[in-house]
């Protein structure tokens, strides 16, 4: 089993107006399982998005270490970003095939697992906006990362699209598992999706609840028992109601 460790001691800033360090994330510690789905949920500005950078090597800037246990070596990390960040000359495949040299049945493969496979050859600007996130979850899937970065890939998305594509995602997770860190504001969201919830609190930021979510994952669909899990966790851990 290839875990990854993460221990960040120390991310600061600084400004170019306020020379005064201030500190975003103190003694962060988190262990991923092999092919584990764990969703961070925590308010705005509390350095979600901060630890994701870390995490991609967007910014060293940091005391600690990131390893992945059996070489002790950075792992090979997917992003999938709150924009999509197409590139509008380019195809769908085209796009994808831009982070990745995987082969053509392996796109099919994928692209067929998001319901794109008639728009291989669309460009950015005839896709919609659920569209378009699916194929940057696409171009992730296809460099087969160690460790799947998601920061808010389905905001803006209204409800019944943000729910398919977050099926359309556990669907083809479920055939092509991988680590994943998933950054949602949506409690909800995050139930259907997570084996394992992190709360964090901010200034600086750290854990403060690891909660495993008890719902099997054929049932993760039925509505009632989602909301009857999200307000259980009010009731047993009312400390996390601040965060939302």
């Amino acid at each position: 089993m290839n875990n990854l460790t993460i221990n960040i001691l120390d991310k600061s800033y600084t400004t170019p107006t306020d020379k005064n360090s201030k500190q975003v994330i103190k003694n962060f510690q988190l262990n991923l399982a092999n092919n584990e789905f764990i969703c961070l949920v925590g308010p705005s500005g509390c350095g979600k998005t901060t630890l994701l950078n870390i995490l991609a090597g967007l910014d060293e800037t940091f005391s600690g270490n990131i390893a992945l246990s059996e070489s002790q070596t950075l792992p090979k990390v997917g992003y999938v970003f709150q924009n999509p960040r197409l590139l509008p000359w380019r195809t769908v495949q085209e796009n994808i095939e831009l982070a990745s040299e995987a082969k053509i049945e392996t796109l099919d493969f994928l692209l067929e697992s998001m319901g794109l496979a008639t728009e291989k050859n669309t460009f950015p600007a005839h896709l919609s906006l659920g569209m378009s996130r699916r194929v940057a979850i696409i171009r992730a899937f296809a460099m087969d990362p160690d460790l799947l970065l998601m920061d808010e890939p389905f905001v803006s998305l209204d409800p019944p699209t943000a729910r398919q594509a977050q099926q359309l995602l556990i669907d083809l997770w479920s055939k092509r598992p991988h680590k994943v860190l998933f950054v949602t504001h949506d409690l909800r969201e995050a139930i259907t999706l997570a084996d394992r919830l992190i709360f964090l609190h901010s200034n600086p930021m750290s854990v403060i609840r690891e909660i495993p979510v008890s719902i099997p994952r054929s049932e993760r669909q039925n509505e009632v028992k989602i909301e009857q899990f999200r307000q259980q966790l009010f009731i047993d851990y009312p400390e996390i109601t601040t965060l939302l």
